[in-house]
């Protein structure tokens, strides 16, 4: 079973994009961040063509999170528990059956935190709590679990191709990096750094200055296994191909092969 996740910055803009992807690559589920759709404006259809099940959890405009599965979605949860104030549309979760059990995955678009000194930090912060929270109930399940998407953490300085560039950013700040490796410390395995210890190892390159061209990339695209999707890993990669082709997202596909 090959799982997913993309950022793809918006589905109206990004939608030929996505489907040629999902042509190329045929990945089992695919978790995607940043619709930017309510839900009954999403496009469904194309990718129902395709044979993926949909579910989507969507605002207008900006956020959104979706989930395509060849097999049937179950048990599809909305939004991450903890905070009932909290609207924002950040969190999607499902499970699939297989022929040697069920696996769950929760797909997740983790808040920026910029600029810092504004209430949008503080926001991070505690939504990162809550994520720590939630992932410590569905590990005590002992079953298959995933967390996937675009966490907006640059965990270690190998993983920005200048670090000293994001010193005074949220994605790199200590709070966002010390949630992260908590998560980590809760028992999960994060896939890229358990395939390669490779430099210039990124998700992500911005639209400004060049980014793509030079590669000055960072990576705060991740997927966390749970001990038990871990023991079935057979491989992961990153899509960075993609990113070179018309129209792209500035985030790229993110991909862990399980044998379930």
């Amino acid at each position: 079973m090959k799982i997913a996740t993309w950022n793809i910055n918006g589905v109206k803009a990004r939608l030929e994009t996505v489907l040629e992807w999902l042509k190329e690559a045929s990945p089992d589920i695919a978790c995607l961040q940043e619709i930017k759709s309510v839900d009954e404006n999403f496009p469904r259809q194309p990718f129902e063509d395709l044979g993926y099940n949909v579910e989507t959890h969507g605002q207008k405009g900006f956020n959104g999170v979706a989930l395509f599965s060849k097999l049937p979605l179950e048990d599809v949860q909305r939004g991450l528990p903890g905070n009932d104030d909290d609207l924002q549309a950040r969190y999607i979760e499902a499970s699939v059956s297989t022929d040697t059990g069920s696996v769950r995955f929760g797909c997740l678009y983790l808040p920026n935190g910029n600029p810092l000194g504004t209430e949008k930090f503080p926001y991070k912060v505690e939504w990162m709590d809550r994520l720590i929270v939630h992932a410590e109930k569905r590990l005590a399940e002992e079953t298959p679990f995933l967390l996937l998407g675009d966490y907006n953490v640059i965990p270690d300085p190998i993983d920005a191709r200048k670090p000293e560039n994001w010193l005074d950013d949220a994605l790199y700040q200590p709070e966002s990096r010390q949630r992260f490796r908590a998560l980590l410390n809760l028992g999960f395995t994060e896939t890229v750094r358990s395939c390669t210890e490779a430099e210039e190892t990124y998700t992500f390159w911005d639209y400004q200055a060049g980014a793509w061209q030079k590669n000055n990339g960072i990576r705060i695209d991740h997927i966390l296994l749970s001990p038990q999707a871990n023991d079935l890993m057979m491989g992961c990669g990153i899509d960075k191909h993609v990113r070179g082709w018309e129209k792209p997202s500035d985030h790229v596909p993110v991909w862990v092969q399980l044998a379930a």
